[in-house]
């Protein structure tokens, strides 16, 4: 039997660790946790090598219990992936991983920061609001779902100066 949400441990740290190309396999199995389509470790292992991605990610002992990713262009970026284990969630992770992510962003310069979030998501969707994104536009059935059908996107947004 799973234990009820308020029975979950915290968040494994408290900083967030800078994600590099060898946490590929560790990003890969927890992404396919979440999303019907889960992308391969050869593709974290990639964008985790490339001076343009930045990555944060939350574990101990180095796993990765919690991670979020965004690429970088000029004084924008966008958050391609954000993922917490099953079971740590509503322990806090994504709200730290967040915090941190944007201020590292910011310590890169950037000034705009975009993502996407499928529309039915209420608890992405409350963390993003609660860090100051506020929604810009959707894109209809962009999200793939496990049954087959398809989701609709909100495009989100936060000035970091």
């Amino acid at each position: 039997m799973k234990p009820p949400f308020f029975w979950r441990s915290p968040c494994p740290v408290v900083a967030p660790r800078l994600l590099r190309p060898a946490d590929a396999g560790g990003c890969a199995r927890l992404h396919a946790t979440s999303f019907a389509h889960p992308w391969p470790a050869e593709e974290f292992e990639a964008l985790l090598a490339d001076s343009a991605c930045v990555g944060d990610g939350a574990g101990e002992k180095g796993e990765v219990a919690g991670f979020i990713l965004s690429r970088r262009a000029l004084d924008e970026a966008e958050v391609l992936t954000v993922v917490v284990d099953p079971a740590i969630r509503r322990g806090g992770c994504a709200g730290r991983l967040l915090g941190a992510h944007l201020a590292r962003l910011a310590a890169f310069g950037v000034a705009k920061v975009f993502l996407e979030v499928e529309e039915g998501n209420a608890a992405a969707l409350a963390l993003y609001r609660r860090f100051g994104f506020s929604v810009e536009g959707k894109r209809k059935n962009y999200y793939a779902r496990t049954d087959g059908g398809r989701g609709d996107a909100l495009i989100m947004r936060r000035l970091l100066s």
